[in-house]
């Protein structure tokens, strides 16, 4: 009988343990869902906004590249030579930024960092429980 119910009793553990492990895993899903979400949402909202300030910037800097030229015209260079020293300068500028901006872009961002964590500490415990 002693034998009967020790066999029971690790059946039952081992039934809960695989149950448990299960709603681990699907609280661990739901997590990641939200989080990935969550992240996905500000990306979003930052894109709107950077397109935003980008399109404003680009017209103001059309408008003052145009009174740079105009002004070194007027100081006695011609309007070709300005416009193409103007459009060197700019050209640099902008390699330089594209450079420097694709080099700090991180796809860590949109590393689900928290999910990844527990999800880590979870294995441990469950390795800590089988043992």
């Amino acid at each position: 009988m002693i034998g009967n119910q020790d066999n029971r009793g690790l059946t039952t553990l081992i039934g809960d343990l695989a149950q448990q492990v299960t709603t681990l895993l699907q609280t661990e899903s739901k997590l990641l869902r939200a989080e990935m979400s969550e992240s996905l949402s500000k990306a979003g909202a930052g894109a709107v906004e950077f397109l935003g300030g980008a399109i404003c910037i680009l017209a103001a800097l059309i408008v003052l590249l145009q009174a740079l030229v105009i002004a070194l015209a007027n100081a006695g260079l011609g309007p070709g030579w300005s416009s193409l020293l103007v459009g060197i300068a700019v050209a640099i500028l902008g390699i330089f930024l594209l450079r420097s901006g694709t080099a700090s872009m991180a796809p860590s961002e949109l590393t689900p960092d928290r999910t990844q964590d527990q999800l880590k500490r979870d294995a441990r415990v469950i390795k800590e429980q089988i043992k």
